[in-house]
């Protein structure tokens, strides 16, 4: 009897994280406006402290079709977050620079706030709540 308890206790714990980890929200990124079809492009999510540091917590990469990707972010938790967007030409996997400093190759990120200077947090930030959400990004 104490085996088939503690059986069906496991498995209502596994179907519980199961649907706990299918509940997150669904966070959908389209671009269209890619200049060429060559290389791929990168997207990743970030928080506060991750964001123009490396990595983002989730990160996606996709060939282009006809100048255009789109990308799904499954299982996102609530809180705050930014989205980056690189179109990673010669897939070197990180983002190249001229002598000066300026990017050479086109980038974007949520809410594509495109100021002087490099992106900031505070302009890319976004908030996931209890509902799906779609960004449509420009480079």
């Amino acid at each position: 009897m104490k085996t088939i308890a503690l059986t069906l206790s496991l498995f209502l714990t596994s179907l519980i994280g199961l649907a706990q980890e299918q509940s997150g929200i669904k966070i959908e990124v389209s671009i269209d406006n890619i200049t060429s079809d060559e290389g791929k492009v990168m997207v990743s999510l970030h928080t506060g402290d991750t964001f123009m540091k490396g990595p983002g917590i989730k990160n996606l990469q996709s060939s282009i079709e006809n100048g255009k990707v789109s990308f799904v972010f499954e299982n996102v938790t609530p809180g705050t977050y930014a989205i980056m967007a690189l179109h990673d030409k010669n897939e070197n996997n990180r983002m190249d620079f001229e002598e000066n400093g300026m990017p050479k190759e086109s980038y974007g990120v949520s809410n594509n706030d495109m100021s002087f200077g490099p992106p900031s947090f505070d302009g890319a930030k976004f908030t996931v709540d209890n509902e799906d959400m779609e960004f449509q990004i420009r480079f």
